[in-house]
């Protein structure tokens, strides 16, 4: 079983939210790293999707700018690790998200104009951290449950470990309950 795990952890080792990540894949032996600060992705132009499309339409799956997008389809897990940042998650993962969405390798259309998803995977799960409470407010979550529904993934799990910026709080404590949470999923 193939686990794409999409890394939006932007502060590397000193990320939290990556601890989380580690935990959750422990033990996974094919797992397949996407790690957005890195790639440093740029957003879609004008350019781009015009190529695209172009390709899109000639059926040309070939060009290397189809290559994430085939990865995602194909992974049999999602593992998406995301820092809870101004409500949602850091950008460079809604850039990664506009660069896997590609009619015909993650979602068709039918002949009616539903859009179905196609993509091989049967769960995505979504890990994050935030310095505060998220109240009720993971929008970041909410995003990538539209996201599963798009592309026919038909499982998502959401594990938030909340307040480890809070002064005083027992960080230890909170990410050691949210990490057992995360050792049940897996």
């Amino acid at each position: 079983m193939t686990t794409l795990f999409v890394n939006a952890c932007v502060r590397g080792e000193a990320s939290k939210t990556l601890e989380l990540c580690r935990t959750y894949l422990e033990g996974k032996e094919d797992v397949q790293e996407v790690n957005l600060a890195e790639m440093r992705l740029q957003p879609i132009d004008a350019d781009f999707v015009e190529k695209r499309t172009r390709l899109q339409r000639a059926g040309d799956f070939s060009d290397p700018l189809f290559a994430l997008s085939k990865q995602f389809a194909t992974a049999d897990e999602i593992v998406i690790g995301a820092p809870y940042w101004d409500l949602s998650f850091p950008s460079a993962l809604k850039v990664y998200v506009e660069h896997v969405s590609v009619c015909d390798l993650t979602f068709k259309y039918t002949e009616d104009a539903r859009c179905v998803g196609i993509c091989n995977a049967k769960r995505l799960v979504y890990l994050t951290t935030a310095g505060g409470s998220i109240e009720g407010a993971n929008y970041g979550y909410d995003y990538f449950c539209g996201i599963a529904n798009m592309f026919g993934i038909p499982e998502t799990h959401c594990v938030a470990a909340e307040g480890v910026d809070i002064w005083g709080a027992d960080v230890t404590a909170i990410l050691e309950e949210a990490r057992a949470k995360v050792r049940v999923l897996r």
